[in-house]
């Protein structure tokens, strides 16, 4: 493992950003105000290093005590099946056991990954989708 996570620097931010962007994530929240503003507002947003790159990412937002969210969670292609995703995850959520962590897992294949990381299939929640914006 010559890798390393990490809290997010300054520096990183569009390294990161293009990362997320590489790997099919779009849209105005994924522009550079955006984005930046996404990381600022976020509970915690953390990186993984390796070789002085970006090639992890993965951000939460919550109260960090009884409710988180896992929002985003991307991986290079070249550095997946490392270990690498359970990392970020595993200190995103930390090691409270009364804390309700909660994601989306739309992407094919994801819910396997969640379910080993203690996941279970819900039937409690709902959602209020954001309106798609604008025809491109």
């Amino acid at each position: 493992m010559g890798w390393i996570v990490r809290p997010i620097e300054a520096v990183e931010l569009e390294a990161a950003r293009l990362l997320l962007k590489a790997n099919g994530w779009s849209g105005r929240h994924f522009e550079p105000e955006g984005f930046a503003r996404m990381v600022a507002g976020a509970h915690e947003a953390l990186v993984a290093i390796d070789e002085g790159r970006v090639v992890g990412f993965a951000r939460s937002v919550g109260d960090g005590v009884s409710n988180g969210y896992l929002c985003t969670l991307v991986v290079d292609a070249d550095h997946r099946r490392r270990g690498i995703a359970r990392a970020l995850v595993e200190r995103l959520m930390g090691d409270d056991p009364d804390m309700t962590w909660v994601l989306r897992a739309a992407r094919p294949g994801l819910f396997a990954f969640y379910e080993k990381l203690g996941f279970r299939r819900s039937e409690v929640t709902m959602e209020r989708l954001r309106s798609p914006g604008p025809a491109a």
